[in-house]
């Protein structure tokens, strides 16, 4: 049985973990005796761990984690094969006039009770017909006629593919979406306006294993994960459902075995808005204690912690506590990754600023030298 110190929130949110950094402040009612389990679907197994207090000592708990010891399993058997030989990765093999019909395989909600919104990790069977790549996105084209266009079939909207090529059955037949359910309130009346629902979104979050789904694609190059050198520090940062291609990156680092044999540092940086938010936190938890030389993981809960200035605590504020180790992976080319809300962008891009010039550098200059050497990489929406 090893036994760890963790903060109080972090024996909350990250149990089994070797380490799990940005936790810290508010407690989330971690009382001696108090026992944690979590379970989640992962690599077709059910992942579960359990803890429970051993003493208090001013603001952390000491935890006896009932897990192996940290190194790393047996990874999973992927195939067929044919899915490594291609030089360059699939590009829009259907289109918007002619797409491939698909299958929903399952939905799953993957947030808690006290999650603002709900999320949903969908599971589509393509047979093999629509591959594509980490990184990649489908275009998803719900039923209906386009209510700003009757008689037209509606708009495409885009999602971030959530599971490496390979699928969440490791056989190259399904894809996974993360889907946040759209929805609108009135300011006025306070209650929710059915009318101004997300059209795609909802059908996705309501739909039941075997109704049929409309793919087009897949597409996009920006958030293609670099695999030329397997020893590369890849530094993501997401909010909300833009975690999606990283879940694919880190499965295919450090869950299937295929030819991409990764031996450098995965770092996420996820921010949501509380505990209940999170997402896929058991399988990156699982591995922190399989590969705690290769994965760093921080968190921001912006609902249940505060930035040094007293503020909520976003995903650049816990960024800008690891400001001077980030530049220096940067410095050294690691890559870096955005996803998620367009309106992360101008906080991080204001902190980068600010952390640079502390340094008595030139943002501006540096970020043209990232772009140059394909260091920056930014998808949001």
């Amino acid at each position: 049985m090893a036994t760890m110190q963790l903060s109080a929130q972090t024996a909350a949110t990250a149990i089994g973990a070797s380490r799990v950094e940005g936790l810290g402040g508010r407690a989330l009612g971690v009382r001696d005796g108090v026992s944690f389990e979590a379970g989640r679907f992962y690599g077709g197994k059910a992942l579960r761990w359990s803890a429970r207090s051993g003493g208090r000592a001013g603001n952390s708990v000491v935890v006896k984690a009932v897990s192996k010891p940290a190194t790393a399993s047996s990874k999973v058997a992927t195939g067929p094969a044919t899915l490594e030989e291609a030089a360059e990765p699939p590009m829009h093999l259907f289109k918007n006039k002619a797409p491939f019909t698909g299958t929903i395989r399952s939905v799953e909600r993957i947030v808690g009770p006290k999650a603002p919104g709900e999320t949903c990790h969908i599971v589509i069977e393509h047979e093999g017909n629509v591959p594509y790549w980490e990184g990649q996105s489908y275009g998803i084209i719900p039923p209906g006629d386009n209510p700003k266009k009757p008689g037209t079939p509606n708009s495409v909207r885009l999602y971030s593919i959530a599971s490496t090529r390979y699928g969440d059955d490791f056989d190259g037949k399904t894809t996974s979406l993360c889907v946040r359910r759209a929805v609108y309130w009135d300011p006025e009346t306070g209650k929710e306006d059915p009318a101004k629902k997300g059209i795609c979104s909802n059908f996705l979050c309501d739909a039941k294993p075997g109704d049929k789904v409309q793919i087009v694609g897949p597409s996009g190059k920006i958030l293609l994960l670099p695999e030329e050198d397997p020893k590369a520090t890849h530094i993501m940062v997401a909010t909300g459902t833009g975690i999606a291609p990283y879940r694919a990156y880190l499965r295919r680092m450090f869950m299937e075995d295929t030819k991409f044999k990764f031996n450098g540092l995965a770092w996420l940086f996820m921010g949501v808005a509380n505990t209940d938010s999170l997402l896929y936190h058991e399988e990156f938890s699982k591995y922190l204690k399989e590969y705690p030389e290769n994965f760093r993981y921080d968190i921001a809960l912006s609902r249940e912690q505060q930035n040094s200035r007293g503020g909520k605590l976003y995903v650049q504020d816990k960024m800008e506590e690891y400001s001077e180790q980030v530049f220096d992976l940067l410095d050294k080319g690691a890559h870096i990754y955005f996803c998620g809300l367009r309106g992360m962008m101008p906080g991080i891009q204001d902190m980068l600023k600010r952390v640079a010039e502390s340094r008595g550098e030139s943002w501006e200059t540096k970020l043209a030298a990232l772009k140059k050497n394909k260091q920056w990489h930014v998808e949001v929406y």
